[in-house]
């Protein structure tokens, strides 16, 4: 996850989240007339008519500003992440409330010229400001306060969190890394249960925090002249929410097939081993059982799903163990990736600086995320790192975040981001996918390149954790979007939840789930308040990229055997296409990669064809699909 500022998070005990509540103010009582929808803009005061000169000289100083003040947000997040303590919430929520206001301020500024004639590059920035912050808040001051302590005592209830439990009259806790790799390793189906359900203990508390967060969050967007945050948020990405939306569904559309494909294999594998007292035949895999906190991901569970004569061509946990590699070495080890590809080494004093492991002494904030506090090279990673297969990729994703901040740096402050959310995330998986055997070869991890009889094997690992998160990636920000545009009432959060994982994913809850509960806020991009479709398009434009960087780099295999470490072409392709940040709308930067100027889920298809083939003639006979009423 890219951190570079984030308006509305950390932790702050202050007295304003339990206190009293303002009530927020409707747009008509603020300015008389009825609420702007998405098309519409609020009324401006002033009877001087702004110019052309007059938006270019307010965009130089609001970026400046914005940049400055950017900076201290972001310190003052980190100290939050990495020292959760009453003070480090204090100092990151009033840091955040001057972001927020200042944001705030600047965009409702920014819609005094809507109707002034402007270049398109002028009118792009204009849009962007408007578009800053997550959760905008109204011009109210005490609102905006109320935002951001909201945000803090949120993100601070799930970094604190832990699960504690009586053994043998001696209380016993655990943090959710270390049930993470509980549930990773663990076929115990008691006990898969029984720290599904404790970790979900965490987020009943967040349920009335959120609702008023929301509640907040869409009068700031109707002030600035959406309907809602639905719309807000789904009008960054250069084409009108709902085309945006539909793109998405049509995209997933692509993938479905074999999504099913692999959930009917997998749910046939675990009913063999639990039986079907406990995963039937038919319907949804109990999500307690995929080995993954959320079943999100099913990588840890590929030793039951694959054929006892299938063998993946390495296991890279095993690989980094014997090679003796501590948690630093795994990033020396992402970073030459990345340098054999024409970058710029990293910073000292991102060694320096950056948090690799879990300290002893105090609770952090472990869910990986990149950082750059400054704009220019203090980039950071913040990970609790286990010497694990799993989060050596994890690591090539983060910096994959550190490397384009670094080179877009020069970008003016507004495009100093991804082309859209989705590119930044999908940098460091695209390099990912060339850890593939003959890169291992060439570090030393592997003596030699086995041939194409264990590529089942990989590809059915590489699905397990890729395929199987897209609906998951989908349905996070469709159930945000319902909530937000009022669809989806406060009284209907966590039904609503389980409908959309029933139907995209084809799980369900281990035990009844009630109002009583809020497990959407048991997944960190909830009370983080981090948008979710990233990561839903960065798994299909990672792939994209993929074959496009294979083809600069003149690889005529297998897609899933194509690694572009140390090749020139594709270096210098990746390079001028993420130097360009934000600077133009994101089809063009998509274009300058790939040669094309629209989201395209086919190079999945490509990339797993092998493996769609064999789960075909696996799935014969089988009933598929979990088309079943709902309970």
């Amino acid at each position: 996850m890219k951190k570079i500022l984030l308006a509305v998070v950390a932790a702050a005990l202050l007295a304003g989240c339990d206190s009293e509540q303002k009530p927020v103010q409707s747009p008509e009582a603020v300015a008389d007339k009825p609420a702007p929808t998405g098309a519409e803009k609020p009324a401006q005061s002033g009877s001087e008519e702004p110019t052309a000169a007059d938006a270019e000289a307010f965009l130089d100083d609001a970026q400046k500003r914005l940049e400055e003040m950017a900076e201290e947000s972001s310190h003052a997040s980190w100290l939050a992440a990495t020292y959760i303590n009453v003070d480090s919430q204090y100092v990151e929520a009033l840091a955040s409330e001057r972001y927020t206001s200042l944001s705030v301020e600047l965009a409702s500024e920014a819609a005094r010229f809507d109707d002034v004639d402007l270049d398109e590059e002028t009118r792009r920035q204009l849009t962007m400001l408007k578009q800053g912050l997550v959760f905008p808040a109204p011009k109210d001051p005490e609102l905006t306060a109320e935002l951001a302590q909201i945000g803090s005592k949120l993100q601070g209830m799930y970094g604190a969190g832990k699960y504690c439990q009586d053994k043998d009259g001696e209380e016993q806790c655990y943090t959710l890394t270390e049930m993470g790799q509980m549930m990773a390793n663990s076929r115990d189906p008691e006990l898969l249960q029984e720290l599904w359900v404790g970790w979900r203990k965490v987020s009943p508390p967040m349920k009335p925090l959120y609702e008023r967060q929301v509640e907040i969050g869409n009068a700031g967007a109707q002030e600035l002249g959406y309907d809602n945050l639905s719309t807000f948020w789904r009008s960054k990405y250069d084409m009108e929410p709902d085309t945006f939306a539909a793109d998405m569904d049509a995209q997933w559309g692509k993938v479905k097939p074999l999504y099913e494909a692999l959930h009917c294999h997998v749910r046939a594998r675990l009913n063999e081993h639990y039986g079907d007292d406990v995963v039937p035949p038919g319907g949804r895999i109990p999500a307690h059982l995929l080995g993954n906190m959320w079943a999100q991901q099913w990588g840890n569970v590929y030793e039951l799903v694959k054929d006892d004569n299938m063998e993946a061509p390495y296991d890279l946990t095993e690989l980094v163990v014997d090679a003796d590699m501590d948690e630093k070495e795994m990033v020396k080890v992402g970073e030459r990736f990345f340098t054999s590809l024409g970058f710029k080494p990293l910073p000292e004093t991102f060694w320096e600086r950056s948090q690799f492991t879990q300290p002893q002494d105090r609770d952090v904030v472990c869910h990986a995320s990149a950082w750059n506090l400054d704009g220019q090279d203090d980039v950071r990673i913040k990970m609790c790192i286990n010497r694990t297969g799993e989060d050596l990729v994890t690591i090539h994703h983060e910096l994959g975040h550190n490397f384009y901040q670094r080179i877009y740096k020069d970008q003016p402050y507004l495009y100093k981001t991804g082309a859209n959310d989705g590119f930044h995330e999908a940098v460091g998986d695209t390099i990912a996918l060339s850890i593939t055997p003959k890169y291992l070869k060439q570090i030393g991890l592997l003596d030699e390149v086995p041939d194409d009889s264990k590529d089942i094997g990989f590809l059915m690992q590489q699905a397990l954790d890729k395929i199987a998160f897209l609906p998951f990636g989908l349905l996070v920000d469709k159930w945000r979007w319902q909530v937000f545009n009022g669809d989806v009432k406060p009284g209907d959060y966590n039904k609503a939840w389980w409908k959309l994982r029933e139907e995209y994913q084809g799980i369900r809850a281990p035990v009844a789930r009630t109002e009583a509960n809020f497990d959407p806020g048991a997944k960190y991009h909830i009370p983080g308040n981090t948008p979710y479709s990233r990561y839903f398009l960065a798994h299909i434009q990672q792939y994209q990229f993929h074959r496009a960087l294979c083809e600069a780099a003149g690889e005529t295999g297998p897609l899933h055997r194509c690694s572009i470490f140390k090749n020139d072409a594709a270096g210098k392709k990746l390079r001028d296409m993420l130097a360009m940040g934000a600077s133009k709308p994101w089809p063009d930067a998509m274009e300058a990669l790939t040669g094309q100027r629209e989201l395209d889920a086919s190079a999945i298809i490509d990339y797993f064809q092998p493996l769609m083939a064999y789960l075909q003639e696996q799935n014969q006979g089988r009933q598929c699909g979990w088309a079943e009423p709902r309970s």
